[in-house]
């Protein structure tokens, strides 16, 4: 069954990418003309972490699978078997799993066998063996049992080749007084060739004829290449690069061979985190080959990577996910770079959250602005939306009407169905940072700057700084997973919304410290004494992050007649941008809500103080002292619009279009009260409100389509 990948149509569609660049219908339905001809470039799919690269090549790996040749490989976590000997690195152990991987045979056509591949592994497996430790050999040799069984799977399976190997070798050394890494080579070849090979593959052996000082002699260039991944570094790389080749030859040959066209579609390699130094080692080849040499090896080459701004893609030509559901041009330069085609996947769109939730939720008994809400929250990331969509069908009916993005991540998942339910929160950190020890960066997440975050690890994390900064660790950790720190614009040392929320909640919940929540106050009041005495934004910020706004308020308050109203209102916009101090699970509505509109908040909260001339009591303690009727109405007005733009603009909560309404009132009112700003307050009663409702950040001057 096809997955829901929403958004990825371009990619999967009959007439989509993959379709034209392997000419193959998903499936295997028909034949689709071939966008490059015979030179394909390398799709680099680019994104960070939950942005769906993984999900999408398992897709086309299942819907292409047994209809055209094809191998997918996760670079980031090809495992060394036990006790491996030094011809095994992780590249050669790659070509191998791949070879495997592609051999099955498929619709229409024969097994793709593997001979030149084969004999290039078996010469570099060679170069650890000694004559008191034919056990190594014997293990090495049986390991390359499976990629042998591609050649021959009457002969590769049997176990009776590798003890004529061992016998070949004995010999071998009891006629040598040293024995080199070629010298084995050539023994352990001969008796593959002999014992394995049909007629017609041993000439398979010629193609190394073509490796450094050689000379046309492919045993010769079989024993170099084996001295050369001996030597290691640039020699051993050389040699690594000609075993590539010696995969697509392979492939290549069994597209050209005595049956050529009986084979439709071309093969297919997915490489996952491509970015990784293995990825590299895999493709540079292909890329080298086809720009030097004119290689034309009809491989289609589909990768992710992480690192958008990967060194290798300097060259490559960019696009969009949506640019390419008709058409993907990719222009050659000289480079080898040029050859790659690095594609941006896209997030997804409101419209395409709404679908996902209504696949979990058919129902529609959670509230109808919970989708865009989760859209604002995940910025539309594939695995946000999906986890979070899952969570929200999977809650209990009772729990369904009251359900925020907050509270989706108080609620556990059934991820698999043989292990019990896990929580929403943990479990979507852990796939979007994957550290050993989230903590520290829960802790710093509640910075502002690599100053303000070198103050938190000095006070609350001094055990972790034995091995240097820790500030400066996470930073460096955070930008390697492609999760900008500090971004331009933006005033928390974690730049996204999704991220920072996730390390918020950590931080408030996990300390194992409910109510106190021990933690999360002394990170604040950490940040708080950084930032005092005085009533700086970044002070009443972690104010209100601490659950107290008086002082917020009484500074908007005094510093409203000033001239520089753009300056206020982005001060306003900056404070109301703490986190707010939830409850697990808490019921009932969230009590800046009842703020905002001038009313009592429910719940247990009691009103108190003087009277709000918009409707009831203060609900939010006593007013200052020494404020005559219009200080009141100008503090108490101030309280409802510090509420509203807190609670609008809480990446947790739900869009609330009558607290949008009152915020344009209030700010409409407040224009009035200004001797020289009304113009700048009368537009942000006009365009926050949209802002809000188009699920972004609030404008600054109001109206800025890119904010500030």
């Amino acid at each position: 069954m096809d997955r829901e990948l929403y958004g990825r149509e371009a990619v999967l569609d009959d007439g989509g990418l993959v379709a034209r660049l392997c000419g193959l219908t998903r499936h295997g339905g028909s034949r689709v003309a071939y966008e490059h001809g015979d030179d394909p470039p390398v799709t680099v799919f680019t994104g960070g972490r939950g942005t769906g690269k993984t999900a999408l090549l398992k897709e086309v790996r299942n819907r292409y699978r047994g209809y055209t040749p094809l191998a997918l490989l996760d670079c980031a976590h090809v495992e060394p078997p036990a006790d491996h000997g030094p011809g095994w690195t992780p590249l050669t152990g790659a070509l191998s799993e791949l070879a495997v991987q592609f051999s099955p045979k498929v619709l229409g056509a024969r097994p793709v066998r593997f001979p030149r591949l084969s004999l290039g592994l078996v010469a570099v497996a060679a170069i650890g063996w000694s004559r008191e430790d034919d056990e190594r050999a014997r293990r090495d040799l049986q390991r390359l049992g499976p990629l042998l069984a591609t050649v021959d799977a009457t002969r590769g399976a049997a176990a009776h080749w590798v003890g004529k190997v061992l016998a070949k070798l004995a010999a071998t050394f009891a006629e040598t007084a040293a024995p080199l890494a070629g010298v084995l080579a050539e023994a352990t070849v001969e008796t593959v060739l002999e014992e394995v090979f049909g007629r017609m593959q041993r000439s398979a052996e010629g193609w190394y004829g073509g490796y450094r000082n050689a000379g046309g002699r492919g045993k010769a260039g079989l024993q170099q290449l084996a001295n050369d991944f001996e030597q290691g570094g640039r020699r051993r790389s050389e040699a690594e690069a000609f075993l590539v080749g010696a995969l697509t030859e392979d492939l290549f040959h069994a597209y050209t061979g005595l049956r050529r066209g009986t084979r439709v579609g071309r093969p297919l390699l997915l490489l996952d985190n491509a970015h990784e130094p293995l990825g590299r080692q895999l493709v540079e080849p292909i890329l080298r080959a086809r720009a030097a040499e004119g290689r034309r090896d009809r491989l289609v080459v589909l990768a992710a990577s992480r690192v958008r701004d990967h060194e290798a893609l300097r060259q490559a030509t960019r696009t969009r996910l949506p640019e390419t559901a008709h058409r993907a041009p990719c222009p050659r330069g000289t480079s080898v770079g040029s050859g790659i085609l690095a594609v941006e996947l896209t997030p997804l769109s409101p419209a395409q959250t709404r679908s996902a939730f209504d696949r979990y939720d058919p129902a529609g008994r959670t509230p109808a602005a919970l989708a865009p809400a989760v859209h604002r929250l995940t910025g539309g990331r594939p695995l946000g939306v999906a986890l979070l969509g899952r969570a929200a069908g999977e809650a209990p009916v009772s729990l369904k009407p009251g359900l925020t993005p907050g509270r989706l991540l108080d609620l556990t998942v059934e991820l698999r169905e043989d292990s019990p339910p896990v929580p929403v929160a943990p479990a979507l950190l852990a796939e979007l940072l994957p550290v050993p020890r989230p903590g520290p960066y829960a802790v710093l997440a509640a910075a502002h700057d690599e100053e303000s975050a070198r103050v938190l690890a000095h006070a609350r994390l001094a055990s972790e700084s034995l091995d240097g900064d820790v500030a400066l660790r996470v930073r460096d950790r955070l930008r390697a997973e492609d999760w900008a720190a500090s971004a331009p614009g933006s005033r928390h040392f974690v730049a996204d919304p999704l991220l920072r929320a996730l390390l918020l909640h950590r931080l408030r919940f996990e300390d194992g410290d409910h109510p106190r929540y021990a933690a999360w106050h002394a990170v604040h009041e950490t940040l708080r004494r950084h930032y005092g005495p005085g009533p700086s934004p970044y002070r009443l910020h972690h104010d209100l992050a601490l659950g107290r706004t008086e002082d917020a308020v009484a500074h908007l308050r005094t510093t409203f007649p000033e001239p520089d109203v753009l300056g206020w209102l982005g001060r306003l916009r900056f404070v109301a941008s703490a986190p707010y101090p939830r409850e697990r699970n808490a019921a009932g509505p969230d009590p800046r809500r009842a703020l905002a509109l001038g009313q009592a908040p429910t719940g247990g909260q009691a009103p108190a103080g003087g009277q709000d001339p918009a409707g009831g009591q203060d609900p939010a303690g006593e007013l200052p002292a020494g404020l005559d009727a219009d200080g009141v109405e100008l503090h108490l007005a101030l309280r409802r619009l510090l509420n509203a733009v807190w609670l609008l603009t809480d990446p947790l909560a739900l869009p609330d279009d009558e607290v949008a309404d009152r915020l344009a009132h209030e700010l409409r009112r407040l224009s009035g009260r200004h001797l020289s700003g009304s113009g700048a307050l009368w537009d942000a009663a006009t365009h926050w409100p949209r802002d809000i409702r188009a699920r972004r950040e609030l404008s600054l001057p109001p109206g800025r389509e890119d904010g500030v």
